[in-house]
């Protein structure tokens, strides 16, 4: 299995499905990142470029596909899905994960809108969530309960961001248990990562 997870800043992939991408590791899956941009906005660039590639060493991600576009200044569509066209033509994925569609980050919002047609001949496409999501609910739930801590060791790389002071006065560490036990409360488990299928071709 080849997976691809595609993001429009470092951390949104670990966030949203870093207990799953934890689990696709230890089964030896080949996972692929692609990462739009650096985060600037969020803080300073040469931070955040080290943190994600500190993290994908922890996931055992067999390459990271930089974007190199700014955040919060993306370039049309058509140049952003001629980008993920060669990440997906050279990965060649049976299954790609990206930020959900409905988000109020435009970043976010674009990133999944320039996937989906990038994506139009997978099989399996499947958004996770962000902390910016909107009306997100799942209707695919992954048991992490026997990686919650390694995720929460995976997030702690990002200390750029878990050491901001967020208004739910939860830090990053603290907030993704806190979505990993309602999610688990919706999946029937303990604790659970949510998933939303664009498309999901089952194997019968």
């Amino acid at each position: 299995m080849k997976i691809l997870a595609l993001g429009a800043h470092p951390d949104d992939i670990e966030y949203g499905c870093g207990g799953t991408f934890l689990k696709f590791a230890r089964k030896g899956m080949d996972i692929y990142f692609m990462v739009l941009t650096k985060g600037e906005f969020g803080g300073d660039p040469e931070t955040r470029e080290k943190e994600q590639e500190e993290a994908m060493k922890l996931l055992g991600v067999k390459k990271i596909f930089w974007g190199g576009y700014i955040d919060t200044e993306l370039p049309s569509e058509r140049i952003v899905i001629t980008k993920i066209d060669e990440v997906i033509e050279e990965v060649k994925p049976d299954e790609v994960y990206v930020n959900y569609i409905e988000d109020i980050h435009q970043d976010h919002r674009m990133l999944a809108e320039c996937t989906l047609a990038a994506t139009r001949y997978v099989k399996r496409v499947f958004f996770y969530e962000d902390y910016t999501s909107i009306n997100f609910e799942p209707d695919i739930f992954v048991d992490i309960e026997d990686v919650l801590e390694e995720k929460q060791k995976l997030i702690q790389v990002y200390s750029s961001q878990v050491d901001k002071a967020y208004p739910t006065k939860l830090d990053m560490v603290e907030s993704v248990k806190a979505i990993a036990n309602f999610r688990g409360f919706q999946g029937k488990v303990k604790y659970a990562e949510g998933f939303k299928a664009f498309r999901f071709l089952r194997d019968v």
